[in-house]
């Protein structure tokens, strides 16, 4: 197609051939009547938010198209839309509108397919359509090449919206035409024409789908908590929670030191070592320092814990808070061979106690709250101190030689342990050992249930947001379903 423009001699070409009756010169932007071969009206150039040309290819649903002429529509003073019509190589019509950066892919359709009992609620192709708005407008910019003749006169489009579906009458004081139109995507748009760039998008467009397709997300989820409820059921009747470790420490034991404990194995999938630790506590507190060592990878897992118990009595009422006995998971821990390596320690020292005599009546062992141990030779009123068992154990001084005889005992650190509970009177340092138990968890419910739970409520917020986004969509309809304040 090759026009040659009587204003300003420009050639005007388009790589189609169809019969056209006006035409918009590319160089001087008149409106030129194809059959007088004359101007008839200088029109504005489209150039504001316009990213396709005249003349450019692109290819929607596997049809290329080409774009043959840009309309730009104003409604009011302020409002503004994009109209790219474009024809295939059979000479078929097909439409892009552009508003606010929301796409529409339109087609014309016969008006007897419109059918209508209800002028609100029309139906076509099975679905119902839910009139939307009247929208006079007016042509504010065109370029391109025209098969009849363009209309200056006030337009009104009225609106039909299903979903992302659309139904559009546009109706002028000559005619009447529908188009039939399907939200199409920016990115759909900027890849079938190869556009650099693509306006911004405000708002919500009058046929712009959800975020989230609804159907398929429930799809999605149900299929989700299918899987998770048959591998739960796999898990918990293909494994057993056990018990793996279980020990008392004594304090003294580990006193400035840590214990290595028996090594134990964990076998099946990941999952949570769960840890009982008691003390009793009264009143006072106690500390476990726990580090679970992998031994073949030697990768350690460290955690601390206070076990903390008080009580009285205040105001002519008692209180207590606190327990003796706490629980913690360690999350995470794959299959193996372990063993823990522990330390604790608790408010206050070790028992104290004074007066410990020998049966023979020739020795006696005290010791104070920071350990300190006297054991004294009642004959030669000899006195010998010692900062912990450990160095007692290895004196081999006279007097140790005859408390070990008189008590009658190789292991005098032991005797002392045993004989300060029964004569000490303080709560916290009778306090002298914690039991800890390890449980493995290969089979839980709570992972389990909490993963349902984030699913039932991500659901529920989808739901809950696909309203809002719809009332957001007919804000601006004056025939909206939902109810406005």
């Amino acid at each position: 197609m090759h026009y040659v423009c009587p204003a300003c001699e420009s050639e005007n070409t388009l790589d189609l051939t169809f019969p056209i009756e006006e035409y918009v010169c590319k160089t001087c932007s008149y409106l030129i009547d194809v059959a007088g071969n004359k101007k008839t009206k200088h029109l504005k150039v489209p150039t504001e938010n316009v990213v396709l040309d005249v003349g450019q290819k692109g290819k929607i649903e596997d049809v290329e198209y080409t774009v043959v002429s840009i309309t730009v529509k104003k409604y009011g003073n302020s409002i503004f839309w994009r109209e790219y019509s474009l024809k295939d190589s059979k000479g078929n019509d097909a439409f892009l509108s552009e508003s606010d950066g929301h796409w529409v892919f339109l087609i014309s359709m016969h008006p007897d397919d419109f059918k209508s009992k209800n002028s609100k609620l029309p139906t076509y192709a099975g679905r119902t359509y839910r009139w939307y708005e009247n929208t006079p407008c007016t042509i504010d910019a065109a370029a391109g090449f025209f098969d009849e003749h363009l209309d200056f006169s006030v337009a009104t489009y009225k609106e039909y919206v299903n979903g992302t579906r659309m139904i559009s009458q546009e109706k002028t004081a000559k005619k009447s035409q529908y188009f039939y139109g399907v939200h199409i995507s920016k990115h759909d748009v900027k890849r079938a024409f190869k556009i650099a760039y693509m306006p911004y998008y405000t708002g919500v467009g009058i046929v712009q789908p959800y975020y989230f397709d609804m159907k398929q997300a429930l799809n999605i989820f149900c299929v989700a908590a299918l899987m998770i409820c048959l591998l739960q059921l796999y898990v918990y009747t293909s494994r057993t929670n056990e018990t793996v470790f279980a020990e008392t420490i004594n304090f003294a034991d580990v006193k400035n030191k840590e214990l290595v404990s028996k090594s134990f194995t964990l076998s099946g999938g990941s999952a949570p070592l769960k840890v009982n630790a008691f003390s009793g506590v009264d009143n006072s507190w106690a500390n476990i320092q726990l580090s679970l060592v992998n031994e073949k990878t030697n990768e350690i897992i460290y955690t601390s814990k206070d076990i903390e118990q008080y009580h009285g009595y205040e105001d002519g009422e008692s209180w207590s808070e606190g327990s003796q006995s706490e629980d913690f998971n360690l999350c995470g821990v794959g299959s193996g061979k372990y063993h823990f390596i522990i330390s604790a320690e608790k408010e206050g020292g070790l028992p104290s106690f004074s007066g410990l005599t020998s049966p023979d009546s020739k020795v006696i062992i005290s010791r104070d709250k920071s350990g300190i141990i006297e054991i004294t030779d009642i004959f030669k009123v000899q006195t010998k101190t010692f900062t912990d068992g450990q160095t007692l154990e290895k004196d081999t001084s006279d007097v140790i030689r005859l408390a070990k005889a008189s008590f009658g005992t190789q292991k005098l650190d032991s005797l002392i342990n045993t004989e300060a509970l029964k004569l000490t009177t303080d709560p916290i340092s009778s306090n002298t050992y914690v039991q800890l138990k390890a449980t493995w968890l290969p089979v839980s419910f709570w992972n389990f249930g909490f993963i349902l739970f984030i699913m039932v409520v991500l659901f529920v917020a989808m739901w809950i947001g696909r309203h809002f986004f719809n009332v957001n969509k007919w804000k601006n309809s004056s025939n909206t379903p939902y109810a406005t304040s």
